[in-house]
């Protein structure tokens, strides 16, 4: 049986160069993928980016092919405002305040699971209600250098 433990955190705004993306939330990558490439063009790519992707629609309602997300970093302030965004990056911004963070360890397929009992268990049991704004990934490592197995990523979902 998977634990799990939810962390009630206070979150400053971001604001984030980000890429859309409309399709399976799987196949965000692509999205990651054109990101980095125009990071790679503008001489923005950092040793440690925080890496974001932010989710807008809720997949047991919206059609696969109709789901709508962004492939995001978070750049330092000085470095974001000094940038001239061009497509396909545009300005995301993650409203402050409070979220229930739940870290999920293990392969990104396993990420709707993760979801399934946040929403469905923790969030029905809390005593809190959900904001009217997107959830949230962070990745706090990368697939390209870690094993599927160890890969963790934290579930950001904002609270009232």
């Amino acid at each position: 049986m998977t634990v799990r433990e939810v962390t009630i955190r206070t979150m400053e705004p971001m604001d984030l160069l980000a890429v859309d993306h409309i399709g399976p939330y799987m196949e965000i990558g692509k999205a990651f993928d054109a990101l980095f490439g125009w990071l790679a063009k503008h001489n923005l790519l950092a040793g440690r980016m925080r890496m974001i992707a932010v989710y807008y629609d809720d997949p047991g309602v919206v059609e696969e092919h109709a789901l709508r997300s962004k492939a995001a970093v978070l750049l330092p302030h000085p470095v974001l405002t000094s940038v001239t965004v061009s497509p396909p990056v545009a300005i995301a911004h993650i409203a402050g305040g409070d979220y229930a963070v739940l870290e999920h360890s293990g392969p990104y397929s396993d990420l709707g699971a993760a979801y399934d009992w946040l929403y469905g268990t923790w969030l029905v049991q809390s005593g809190r209600e959900a904001a009217n704004a997107p959830a949230f990934e962070e990745y706090l490592n990368s697939p390209t250098d870690t094993a599927p197995a160890d890969l963790l990523t934290e579930i950001c979902l904002p609270l009232v």
